[in-house]
């Protein structure tokens, strides 16, 4: 099949590298010069596990290309798929622009039928609206060409997005055409061999669909992170509860990690742009909108954690703090949204100085925060910790799971040691002379 794919970000090129290795021929599309010439040398502009092989397979086995001219893209093109960013505005709320952009051009250079998919991440609604901004350029030319337009959202973790996409739990198709939702699934059949994963249904019911799914994750993030700050103040231990409450088949493990709060592209966005849809339509999501507070404030907790445990040794200012991981989770450079973040602009901003290291978000880091006073990212993981005060690990990297505690212990100006995300065993960290804080744990002092 002749698939043109719209932006190059994590859903676009995971996507069109996945649908070329299935046999198709894809163009993918970006209006970034700079970029569509490192893709076209076998190269990848993101960090995401297995994608740069992929694409550079595809590439040059002739099944995947690049080029800046959508019309390139049309051309042959069956189906064409948007997925282009949807950034959030300062209100919340989602901005449609580059969506809307694209759907003009579509209209403008599109030659012969198409079946136009919204892969971005967009309010209810949207299909309808770039149904009738591409009608209006068709009727601008004076055209009447057919075309229809699904929505088909993606469901891809950040750093596990080609098994994601290889292996789907379920494909989302919102359509009332026949012959749409039919070339969907045929594209789709052969990641899908083991039983109908294909799920079709009303569009603004799978445009509502990716909302909801995300904005439920998030709840059970904001959930066990409450519990872990009420475990904390009541002497209980959050890993066990997790233990207790996730044998349950109908809560279930996933989701219910405590830690320093969710980020990255998804998330914060998500919940926030469903708040904002229910509030146009004159509705208070009440739930979701504590879910948001409760994941804003949690962001903080191991900033406060630390600020508490130096107060009554004259406060932060002017003690080194070591960060271990700047990503907002583990085996991706995206550090939008990522607690890291709101730690470091929370202790510097008070004078103390934070050393962070990550393993693949150093160049990221330093494009977007590497100006902070009192920052300094570096490329070693130990080198962070020599005559630092403390220790602080807000990324779940494997590389920090079992880390060298002699190597730690000796670095610090003392063994303390504040974990964000709980890899670390309360009694094991006292055993090797730690002072110990955690998520909903009793702190070992």
């Amino acid at each position: 099949m002749n698939v043109c794919i719209v932006g190059t970000g994590y859903v676009g090129l995971v996507s069109a590298a996945c649908f070329a290795e299935m046999g198709n021929d894809i163009f993918c599309v970006d209006v970034n010069p700079k970029v569509v010439k490192t893709l076209e040398s076998g190269k990848v502009h993101i960090f995401e596990p297995g994608l740069e092989d992929l694409v550079k397979r595809n590439t040059e086995q002739g099944r995947l290309h690049f080029t800046t001219e959508l019309g390139e893209g049309l051309k042959d093109a069956e189906v064409v798929f948007i997925t282009v960013g949807t950034p959030q505005r300062e209100d919340g709320s989602c901005d449609l622009k580059y969506v809307d952009a694209v759907a003009a051009e579509i209209g403008q250079r599109m030659t012969s039928p198409k079946i136009v998919v919204d892969k971005s991440t967009v309010p209810v609604g949207t299909a309808d609206r770039v149904r009738g901004i591409i009608a209006g350029e068709l009727e601008k030319r004076g055209e009447s060409i057919p075309f229809d337009v699904v929505s088909n959202p993606e469901f891809l973790k950040e750093g596990d997005a080609i098994n994601d996409f290889m292996k789907p739990d379920r494909v989302i198709v919102g359509t009332s055409d026949a012959n749409s939702a039919t070339t969907i699934k045929s594209l789709y059949a052969p990641f899908a061999r083991s039983r109908e994963k294909l799920i079709v249904m009303g569009v603004r019911s799978a445009e509502m669909t990716k909302y909801a799914a995300n904005c439920m994750l998030a709840t059970k993030i904001s959930f066990i992170n409450e519990v872990a700050n009420i475990c904390e103040r009541v002497g209980a231990d959050v890993s066990e509860v997790r233990a207790g409450i996730g044998s349950d088949s109908r809560i279930g493990y996933s989701f219910i990690y405590p830690g320093v709060g969710y980020g990255g592209s998804c998330f914060p966005k998500d919940v926030k742009a469903l708040i904002d849809t229910a509030a146009e339509h004159g509705y208070d999501a009440k739930l979701i909108r504590s879910v948001d507070e409760v994941n804003n404030t949690q962001k903080l907790v191991l900033a406060e954690k630390i600020k508490a445990y130096f107060e009554p040794q004259g406060g932060v200012a002017g003690r080194t703090l070591a960060m271990w991981g700047i990503a907002f989770k583990a085996n991706t450079d995206d550090i939008r949204e990522a607690s890291a973040i709101q730690v470091i602009k929370a202790l510097t901003g008070l004078g103390m100085k934070v050393r962070a290291f990550d393993p693949v978000a150093n160049t990221r880091a330093r494009e977007e925060i590497g100006h902070l006073e009192n920052l300094e990212i570096m490329d070693s993981q130990y080198d962070v910790l020599e005559g630092a005060d403390a220790l602080a690990v807000v990324t779940d990297w494997n590389q920090f799971r079992n880390p060298d505690f002699e190597r730690i212990k000796a670095a610090l100006t003392a063994p303390l040691v504040f974990d964000g995300r709980n890899l670390y065993l309360p009694e094991r960290m006292g055993k090797a002379g730690f002072a110990y804080f955690s998520i909903g744990r009793t702190p070992v002092k």
